[in-house]
């Protein structure tokens, strides 16, 4: 560290010949607690050479250079230092056979080559933890050191330990905000079958790397995918720590598949009361309150986007042709005012390759530039949707050059993609006890059709299942749709708000182990509110299920005969379809 070599520097020839600096090696890095006055451990602390001065060109006193592991021999000054925090001085050095010395050939050889005669070992202390330790050494000056060096030498040591600790707890603060930031922000984003991703984050404070700002890419059901950004009011450890709590939120909300604008309205409520709660703590330091928050869902099956936003910029949205448009979204209130003012959702179609770019203010906004203008220099980075996103990115990111961002910045960019017609079946089902088994002969023909035979036991097993379900809990129409993407989900609409629960049957009880079976055979399941109804869904892994099956003793389907009358795909009572469902 610089404080050590500044120090030597400071001493030599000032009160010394030579002085050498140790630290014990968690300090420059602060990653460990530091080791405390009285260590008795079986195993002596490690130093590290950190600064070294001398009156001779290349201190040749020292037989190890900076940065190397400088060993100590038991029963010397430097162990008597380390049990006992107070300095140690040998106006004579005695060189005699059976001292110290003798045990340590290294310093040995060196006391004997460059004539060392006087010694002084003065700790380096801080709130009762020993940081390190400094050696004076005098060779040239014949004089020996005195106790008014000792005093001399812990003045300066005290000074260099008030500013190493400093150094100390800097380090370890910034190590921790480091390590909180990678943990709270995604470390890989999972676009799926709906969207191709990339980002970019540059924190304002630079020095500590951390801030407020967050963003997420979170797969839903049905091929669709969550985009999400946000924005912590403040910097630094606390800010970042309410960015963590505000991003498991998020994710939590958007497990439940509510939509945008509900979605944001939790959100609201639980920054409110997360503000109360910090209100009401002991602590004295400031703690980050308020954000703001852009939501959007993306639908590769319908090309569909449903996006709000609480008091958040609007998402910059490129065509494949390189127009440029940010959407006019209601902007919202900022999260945590707590106006109760409703947010609003708006639902674009976007065309198959557009860009998506999500921000925050920090990457359009300056001191000397108002949002206006960073706006339109981002569009004018983004305008050109054949390069890489990776590519696009760096360039949106330099936005303002040679100007350092005054707030955090980042930079969620997405391509969009859409899922051909033959990846997605769906049918309109009669809401009477035939269904469910008209669904499962639609679902077997569906799976041969795409190679997926070995799914047919567990997805007929799910689809029976829910449609049944549909069929005695709700009335109107009900709508079977199955889509392959990277796994295989498939949906059953109907009329009914009322949403399914999973119950543990009893051995005597014929009903509630339908949903327990849907659990067991698919990789999750869940439901969404839709207009006009809901929509229960379970997702599949690609692979073959047979084995899964047979693992919880669900014995193969027999095969059925060939569905007749009302039953026939081109019945009146069953639509087939090829595209999106009518939710």
């Amino acid at each position: 560290m610089q404080t050590s070599q500044d120090l030597a520097d400071l001493a030599v020839p000032l009160l010394a010949d030579y002085v050498a600096v140790d630290l014990e090696q968690s300090v420059p890095g602060g990653e460990w607690p530091p080791v405390h006055i009285g260590f008795t451990g079986e195993r002596l602390p490690v130093f590290r050479r950190t600064g070294l001065a001398s009156i001779h060109h290349g201190v040749p006193e020292s037989p190890w250079v900076h940065g190397e592991v400088v060993p100590w021999p038991p029963a010397s000054p430097f162990t008597d230092v380390l049990s006992s925090g107070r300095p140690h001085l040998e106006p004579v050095l005695d060189t005699a056979p059976g001292t110290w010395i003798d045990r340590d050939p290294a310093r040995a050889q060196k006391i004997h080559e460059n004539g060392m005669h006087s010694l002084m070992v003065i700790p380096i202390l801080a709130r009762r933890a020993l940081l390190g330790m400094v050696l004076f050494i005098r060779t040239a000056d014949q004089g020996p050191f005195q106790e008014v060096d000792v005093l001399l030498a812990e003045e300066l040591v005290s000074r260099a330990a008030l500013a190493l600790d400093n150094a100390r707890q800097y380090a370890r603060e910034h190590a921790a905000a480091l390590a909180l930031q990678r943990n709270l922000l995604p470390h890989r984003l999972k676009g799926g079958a709906a969207v191709e991703t990339a980002s970019r984050y540059l924190p304002a404070d630079i020095d500590h790397g951390v801030g407020g700002d967050w963003f997420d890419v979170i797969p839903l059901s049905g091929a669709r995918v969550a985009l999400v950004v946000g924005d912590v009011v403040g910097h630094g450890i606390n800010a970042a720590a309410t960015m963590g709590r505000l991003r498991t939120a998020v994710r939590t909300l958007a497990g439940m598949e509510l939509p945008p604008d509900e979605l944001l309205t939790h959100l609201d409520d639980t920054v409110q009361r997360l503000a109360e709660e910090d209100s009401d703590a002991p602590e004295q330091y400031p703690r980050a309150v308020g954000a703001t928050c852009l939501y959007a869902v993306y639908d590769p099956v319908t090309r569909r986007c449903t996006m709000a936003r609480a008091g958040h910029p609007p998402p910059a949205i490129i065509d494949p042709q390189g127009r440029v448009a940010f959407p006019d979204l209601p902007s919202g209130t900022p999260l945590g005012i707590g106006l109760g003012v409703p947010f609003e959702a708006v639902e674009l179609e976007l065309p198959e390759g557009s860009l998506l770019g999500l921000y925050t203010d920090g990457l359009i906004e300056t001191r000397d530039h108002d949002i206006d203008v960073g706006m339109q220099r981002l569009g004018t980075a983004l305008a050109q949707p054949s390069r890489s996103l990776e590519e696009l990115c760096s360039r949106a990111m330099e936005t303002f050059p040679g100007q350092a961002p005054s707030d955090d910045a980042t930079l969620l960019l997405v391509r969009t993609r859409t899922l051909s017609p033959t990846q997605v079946a769906s049918w309109v089902l009669p809401s009477d006890q035939t269904a469910a088994r008209i669904a499962r002969h639609m679902a077997a023909r569906q799976l041969t059709e795409w190679g997926l035979g070995g799914l047919e036991d567990a997805t007929k097993l799910i689809v029976s299942e829910l449609v049944t379900n549909a069929v005695r809990h709700g009335s109107g129409q009900i709508t079977l749709r199955l889509i392959r993407h990277q796994v295989l989900t498939c949906e059953v609409f109907d009329t009914s708000a009322c949403p399914p629960r999973l119950l543990s049957a009893r051995t005597h009880d014929e009903n509630g182990r339908g949903l327990c079976l849907v659990a067991q055979l698919s990789r999750r399941w869940g439901f969404r509110t839709v207009s006009g109804g809901k929509v229960v869904w379970a997702e599949e892994d690609l692979a073959p299920a047979s084995a899964h099956a047979k693992a919880l003793g669900i014995p193969p389907m027999a095969k059925e005969r060939p569905v007749l009358g009302s039953a026939s795909p081109a019945d009146p009572g069953v639509v087939p379809g090829r595209g999106p469902a009518p939710w």
